[in-house]
């Protein structure tokens, strides 16, 4: 295990994948799999999957105008936060691995244009030997540099791109759909098409190989059609490798708050090991 190998899989749910789960000694590294729902038979055939496919990609329109909340779980770790676009602000707790790992990390993101701030707290045996461990100023909240954040999937905030877990991009890689029930659907999604969502990260997809070309995942939407749940079924990219579930959830749509401004006598400026540990 490296610290560096664990933090090229933090933020945008890059920490989804096969690295960050083998960074933790403890537990399987896997978040249970859900029953993929029988689908329902319609009179209109192809074209009701044609139908279901464009209900997807309706689904994921609000998502752009950045007011919702917003979580995503899978391999042991979570992130989840809201998203505020009229305030141009933005926060996320992301946790990774549990306290009885080697190592495990959680930090509290805060974006409130113009500026960033990030608290980091490592936990675990090896927690110690992370790289510049005494200089990170652990338990304060660290002013950061944009100009050295910036398109960082790891600590940096688009917001053009206000999604986290680019959901859009997701329901574009839809191979095959129908529904199942009154705003569910199932499928497969070609996640080699879709390396550009925030729930995702090209070593995944990679290890991956010909399986990602046909992932099974399920959606729901709520009695507006916004996109509430969408739910992939990773196969285990080792051999004898249990499934892997990555679940990504919305609500408060029109509803979240802006973010907070963390108060001013727990702010420092992040030194350079910070930027170096999520390189």
């Amino acid at each position: 295990m490296t610290v560096r190998r664990l933090s090229a899989g933090l933020m945008a749910a890059a920490l989804l994948t096969p690295g960050v789960a083998a960074c933790t000694t403890t537990g399987d590294g896997t978040a249970g799999t859900t029953a993929t729902p029988s689908a329902t038979t319609t009179a209109s055939g192809a074209a009701g999957d044609a139908d279901a496919k464009q209900a997807l990609l309706d689904s994921t329109r609000e998502i752009s105008n950045g007011n919702f909340r917003f979580r995503m779980s899978g391999a042991g770790s979570t992130a989840e936060g809201q998203v505020h676009q009229p305030s141009q602000s933005a926060q996320m707790k992301v946790s990774i691995g549990e306290p009885t790992d080697d190592l495990a990390m959680t930090l509290d993101l805060i974006h409130a244009k113009p500026d960033s701030w990030v608290k980091l707290d490592l936990q675990g045996a090896a927690a110690s030997s992370v790289p510049g461990r005494d200089k990170l100023s652990l338990g304060k909240y660290q002013h950061l540099d944009q100009s050295r954040i910036q398109g960082n999937r790891n600590l940096g905030f688009d917001f053009d791109k206000v999604d986290p877990a680019g959901s859009a991009v997701l329901t574009q890689a839809v191979t095959e759909v129908r529904r199942t029930g009154d705003g569910a659907y199932a499928g497969t999604i070609d996640l080699s098409k879709a390396a550009e969502a925030g729930s995702l990260d090209q070593g995944l997809i990679t290890a991956l190989g010909a399986q990602a070309n046909s992932v099974p995942f399920t959606a729901t939407t709520d009695a507006q059609g916004r996109l509430t749940e969408m739910v992939l079924q990773v196969p285990g990219v080792q051999a004898g490798a249990a499934t892997q579930e990555i679940r990504v959830t919305y609500s408060d749509y029109g509803n979240a708050t802006a973010a907070q401004k963390p108060p001013a006598d727990q702010v420092v400026e992040a030194p350079p090991e910070l930027y170096n540990l999520f390189d």
